[in-house]
């Protein structure tokens, strides 16, 4: 023995093959394959057969274009909350779906068709839709599955497979069935750009510069009381618009009947009315300087209250041989404007339900294309020159006949900026409301819309102010307008009667509509006649025609409504999980989209919500708060992202920010995570290398003796799995991350395995001490490897096949189970341990004091390393209480090379004085702990190792 000079090689090193660098982008793809190959999702499955269901239904991206930021945050999210609440002992299912029908693919099959369109059937060009669907849901899966998501890839839901289509029309006959669906001419957000109709969740707010004109309608016969209080002058109901391109459609002018209103004297020869709160604002918008008030009244003694004393007063349409009538509206405010509304009940929801009030024309005459039709010939030479013309492009027109013939009170050109003016969400041109006869479900009927809000109130809402935001939705909401006039999607199963010319609209069609789509897909409705898409006995149930005299309804669903039957669709008739999800989890602007949707359909059709609990996130901004887009500063791709970092990274950056809000993402942002991720990893490594000899099954924990700091550092375990469970349970992503950095970092980095490090390395391999230091470090290193896998799924799995497993454990990870820390937990000695850590700070800091201040300095006093470090502790019996057996093992906790404990008074307000001088002890040469008893037959070894090197000889 006295032969040996290197000592190093005595000492029981941590070693593990796995390695230091992740290489995360090289590898990450062959672990998917590899998930994929082994079929791990449907083993996953399998090893649950029997458990409790846990079902997050996916909402469906659109198949259009490759995934962006957005998706990826989203589908990270989803499969952190699958891969945890299997691991938690459920039958956790991850079914991902595309929304495949619509406006955006039509517009792409359109650029890559081109003229070629004009000789292609329907059947034709719908099969180019589907083609290109496909691909890029294949494009988006393979992406999808880059960022190591476990999920029913083989076979997700498409809403335009056969079989989703038949649900699809089977949903719509329930709502038929029920009475809710109706056809009638209503003003509805229309795309001129795309020449359909918009529901509210496809319209997006932007700002937009529009003309501003205050016009001038003269009334034709003034009450005598107001024609007095003019004094001779002509009188005009002054209205202020930003859309003069509605002007030919005006009926009507509408006025509080409790506000106040102004006759102005505008000049000698006429006077304006105006709202007295808005006088001043109007004076100044038209120059008009200060003007004499000739008269004030109440906005009831010229239009009354309501439909029984309006007394129908007239005025002169500014340019239309038409007259306009002033009527009351409650509606009316002071915010901006006159205080008078010009109403044209074919261009405005509110308008439209006076027009309905008061039996009001609608007129129109705007094409799909957002130009003026034939329709205007008929209202004068003027109006008649705007035929063909676009309706933004007739603008400056008006507004200069406003101006010519006296009728313009401000200047002509002038405009005014619209901080949210409604744009449509996929050709971002901005829209105009225009009436058309389209199909809508009555949202009143059958108390639908108090249903809906009866089950917002039933539904757990994280974060819970997603539940205010969509009750404020649906609350407001008008009718759903379910009608496209598209070719790519799913029909409406409806007939127009040629002999009577009403609707044939049955559940019924719906029904056997859908039989026909199990097999032959919604292509059926384009190819087949009336005859063979309706029931037998089926005829027109207001003239008893039959179905030869039936012409087909060529429009299709609205999309909205496809992804809202995906409940039915895919829990209920494909997978059997029943008709309500456990989870949906999208971003927050589905509240007026798919879970608004989702909801109206599902308590339409089955009378109860879809979801049991929803789940909202932010959305992905730069660091300057901005949306993170190209225009981005720093903006990286996302395949730049996941190659530079890998989708580890990505994976733990969407784990470590607060969903709850929007995210900023940068490539500085991710190079901070990229640290915290290294940290995580080099403490995984530095525990399997710890417990590279260890057998678990040969030393199970529970029979080991533990001292005092290893049941300190199994409680500290049990702490950390139980946050863990906890954030996992309550969806607080964030709060999962930050306890697993915290405890790699400070409870088992910068406690632990520091201060197991001597009896680790320097025991015999078979000491009982250290043996059960090693089950203490397994099961942490088992906590955290599990812990961490639904966030961190490669260094999970990756770090599983580097593990020695019990002969219970499967092959991989995510058959495994969440840690259940049953008897670890010990408060008290947290609380001992915690007193002493305390200390150890102190004794730490004034360690750091007698450190070299230069390199290769000596000065008597200094201390080089702690185990240099001789303690001398002072402290009060209670401080002394308060430590409790840990007392006896404070040499290693402080890593010093002894503690001398004297029980007294002490002058320090935490009980405990401290003091530090370098021990005059012999340093030992293999473990490096100065012990007075190294020396003895082997002169550099202490007696501890000097009996290991004995032992082992």
């Amino acid at each position: 023995m006295s032969d040996v000079t290197d000592w190093k090689e005595t000492i029981l090193l941590p070693e593990t093959a796995f390695p230091m660098r992740a290489n995360l982008a090289a590898r990450e793809a062959e672990t998917a394959s590899r998930w994929k190959e082994q079929r791990l999702y449907h083993r996953m499955l399998e090893a649950r057969a029997d458990a409790p269901a846990f079902t997050l239904h996916d909402g469906p991206p659109y198949a259009n274009g490759g995934i962006h930021h957005g998706h990826a945050l989203n589908k990270i999210l989803k499969d952190v909350v699958v891969k945890y609440r299997h691991l938690a002992g459920f039958r956790a299912t991850n079914i991902p779906g595309w929304d495949c029908h619509g406006l955006p693919i039509e517009q792409k099959v359109d650029e890559e068709v081109g003229a070629a369109k004009a000789g292609m059937s329907v059947v034709e060009f719908r099969a180019r839709c589907r083609a290109y669907a496909q691909r890029h849901v294949d494009l988006q899966r393979s992406q999808f599955e880059r960022l190591l998501l476990l999920a029913e890839w083989e076979r997700p839901y498409l809403t335009m497979s056969y079989d989703y289509e038949a649900t699809t029309l089977r949903e719509i006959g329930r709502f038929i069935d029920g009475g809710y669906v109706y056809s009638g001419l209503k003003p509805v957000h229309w795309s001129w750009a795309a020449a359909t109709a918009l529901a509210d969740a496809e319209v997006e707010y932007a700002a937009y510069t529009a003309p501003s004109v205050y016009v001038r309608f003269a009334l034709e016969s003034p009450p005598a009381w107001l024609a007095d209080a003019a004094g001779g002058r002509a009188v005009d109901a002054v209205i202020w618009t930003t859309t003069p391109w509605t002007l030919p459609s005006n009926v009507a002018i509408v006025l509080h009947p409790d506000m106040e209103y102004q006759l102005l004297a505008l000049d000698a020869g006429a006077a304006i009315i105006v709202a007295t709160e808005l006088s001043e604002s109007v004076r100044a918008a038209c120059a008009l300087g200060d003007l004499e008030v000739l008269s004030t009244f109440a906005g009831a003694q010229l239009v009354g209250t309501g439909e029984a004393d309006a007394p129908r007063l007239v005025a002169r349409h500014p340019f239309i041989d038409r007259t306009s009538v002033l009527l009351p509206a409650t509606y009316v405010t002071a915010e901006q404007g006159t205080g008078l509304v010009h109403t044209a009940p074919g261009h405005g929801a509110e308008d439209f339900e006076t027009g309905l009030k008061f039996g009001l024309p609608v007129l129109a005459p705007v094409g799909a294309e957002g130009r003026y039709t034939a329709e205007l010939a008929a209202m004068g030479p003027f109006a008649s020159g705007l035929v063909g013309k676009h309706v933004f492009a007739a603008n400056p027109i008006i507004s200069e006949q406003l101006a010519t013939s006296g009728r313009l009170l401000n200047r002509p050109g002038e405009t005014v900026n619209i901080a949210r003016y409604p744009h449509c969400w996929r050709t971002k041109k901005p829209l105009i409301f225009r009436a058309t006869a389209q199909w809508f479900i009555n949202v009143d009927h059958d108390r639908l819309r108090e249903r809906c809000l009866e089950a917002i109130g039933e539904t757990r809402w994280i974060p819970h102010w997603g539940e205010n935001r969509i009750r404020a939705m649906i609350e407001a909401r008008p009718d759903w307008c379910i009608s496209r006039q598209r070719v790519w999607g799913v029909p409406i199963p409806a007939f127009v009667c040629g002999g009577c010319g009403g609707h044939v609209l049955s559940g019924d069609v719906a029904r056997h509509v859908a039989e026909l789509c199990e097999t032959r897909g919604a292509d059926v409705w384009f190819e087949e006649g009336p005859e063979a898409l309706t029931p037998p006995g089926l005829v027109c149930p207001s003239c008893g025609a039959g179905p030869s005299q039936f012409e087909k309804v060529t429009d299709i669903l609205d999309v909205w409504f496809d992804s809202g039957v995906s409940w039915a669709a895919v829990l209920r008739d494909r997978e059997g999980l029943g008709e309500i999800a456990d989870l949906y989890l999208e971003g927050s602007d589905q509240h007026r989209g798919w879970f608004h949707t989702s909801l109206l359909v599902a308590e339409g059709t089955a009378g109860h919500a879809p979801y049991r609990s929803v789940l909202t996130h932010g959305f992905i901004v730069d660091a300057n708060g901005h949306k993170y887009s190209k225009s981005s500063p720093n903006f990286e791709p996302l395949d730049k992202m996941l190659a530079e970092h890998g989708a580890e990274v990505l994976r733990a950056w969407v784990a470590m920010v607060d969903y709850r809000h929007d995210m900023a993402l940068a490539p500085e942002l991710l190079k901070q995570t990229s640290g915290a991720y290294r940290k995580i990893r080099n403490t995984v490594r530095f525990l399997l290398g710890s417990v590279g000899d260890f057998d678990p099954a040969r030393y199970p924990l529970e029979q080991q003796a533990l001292d005092p700091l290893d049941r300190w550092a199994l409680s500290k375990a049990a702490d950390f799995v139980e946050r863990a469970a906890a954030g996992y349970d309550a969806c607080e992503l964030h709060a999962v991350f930050h306890t697993l950095f915290e405890y790699c970092n400070e409870s088992l980095s910068a406690v632990t395995l520091d201060v197991l490090k001597d009896r680790l390395y320097c025991e015999s391999a078979d000491d009982p001490r250290r043996r059960a230091s090693q089950a203490v470090l397994y099961a942490s290193l088992r906590a955290v490897v599990i812990a961490m896998a639904p966030i961190l799924s490669f260094t999970a799995d990756e770090a599983w096949g580097f593990m020695r497993l019990l002969p219970t454990d499967a092959d991989n990870v995510f058959l495994s189970r969440f840690p259940t820390p049953d008897g670890w937990r010990d408060a008290e000695i947290e609380a001992q341990v915690a007193a002493a850590l305390a200390i150890r700070a102190r004794v730490q800091e004034q360690i750091e004091a007698r450190r070299p201040k230069t390199k290769g300095e000596q000065v008597e006093g200094q201390i080089g390393s702690s185990q240099e470090a001789h303690v001398s502790l002072m402290v009060t019996p209670a401080a002394h209480a308060a430590l409790g057996p840990v007392v006896e093992h404070l040499r290693e906790l402080f890593i010093v090379a002894a503690v001398d404990v004297t029980v007294g008074e002490a002058a320090d307000a935490s009980g405990v004085d401290v003091a530090v001088a370098p021990s005059h002890d012999p340093r030992c040469q293999r473990c490096w702990n100065h012990r007075p008893d190294v020396g003895g037959e082997h002169a550099d070894l202490c007696g501890r190792c000097a009996t290991v090197i004995e032992a082992n000889a």
